[in-house]
């Protein structure tokens, strides 16, 4: 399975494949139809409590995986649904931090990638 990861301010391309938005909060200044997702699964991303915390911060990114990891480990029948609707891919979790490289997407695909090869 191929999982991509795109900003939410990046235009959708035919090879994005199935497009998931995974935040708990819509993306500023960006409509439905530019978005262009297939769903919003708002309840597979972080709480708003480690959301906060975390506020994108390189420092706290390994801090924020593991107890991310275990919010999404507290809710494994909603990731096993997920795994099926996404099915054999591809699929592009669509975010909206800033941060291409701390942020809930990326820390998502490795929990994905990590239970579907266990």
């Amino acid at each position: 399975m191929t999982i991509y990861l795109k900003s939410a301010y990046a235009a959708p391309e035919p090879g994005d494949g199935l497009r998931i938005l995974i935040d708990r909060l819509w993306p500023r200044g960006v409509g439905k139809e530019l978005l262009q997702i297939a769903a919003w699964r708002k309840e597979l991303a972080p709480s708003h409590e480690l959301r906060q915390w975390f506020r994108h911060d390189p420092a706290r990114w390994e801090e924020f995986r593991r107890r991310y990891f275990e919010e999404l480990a507290a809710r494994e029948a909603l990731v096993d649904e997920f795994i099926s609707q996404i099915g054999n891919g591809p699929v592009t979790l669509v975010f909206a931090a800033s941060n291409h490289q701390h942020n809930n997407a990326v820390a998502l695909r490795d929990y994905l990638e990590r239970k579907m090869t266990a």
